[in-house]
């Protein structure tokens, strides 16, 4: 998590100065010594909602197996014994009905929110330090 947001936030860090570079070469206004902090404080909430959004990415097919496991029903009664299934019973019984794409259902909501929320929890690091 905390990798790939230092990563992300030195690669967004220098391509936001190119580009600042790049327009201003473009403008013929290019100077030297100009103020690389507005890059790194843009580049902060950018790679804070990356790696939030890329270890979600990741980690999204194990959250649906553990919501197929909790979402077994109990029994109510206890003449009739059902066998619940395990993480790995629940796994392939997801592939096989549903395909790869049943471990990744519902995972867009799940990434915005990721995004935003280590964003904005990225910042607030760096901000107080």
């Amino acid at each position: 998590y905390f990798f790939c947001y230092e990563g992300y936030k030195c690669e967004f860090a220098k391509l936001l100065l190119e580009g600042e570079r790049l327009l201003a070469s473009m403008s013929g206004s290019y100077s030297s010594n100009s103020d690389s902090s507005w890059a790194t404080s843009l580049a902060v909430p950018i790679a804070g909602g990356f790696s939030g959004a890329t270890s979600w990415f990741l980690t999204f097919p194990m959250d649906c197996v553990r919501a197929g496991v909790q979402g077994q029903l109990i029994p109510t009664t206890s003449s009739t014994p059902i066998q619940k299934q395990g993480a790995l019973e629940t796994f392939t019984q997801l592939l096989k009905n549903k395909g790869l794409t049943g471990l990744y259902a519902g995972v867009a909501p799940s990434i915005a929110r990721a995004f935003l929320v280590s964003g904005s929890r990225f910042s607030a690091y760096e901000g107080a330090l």
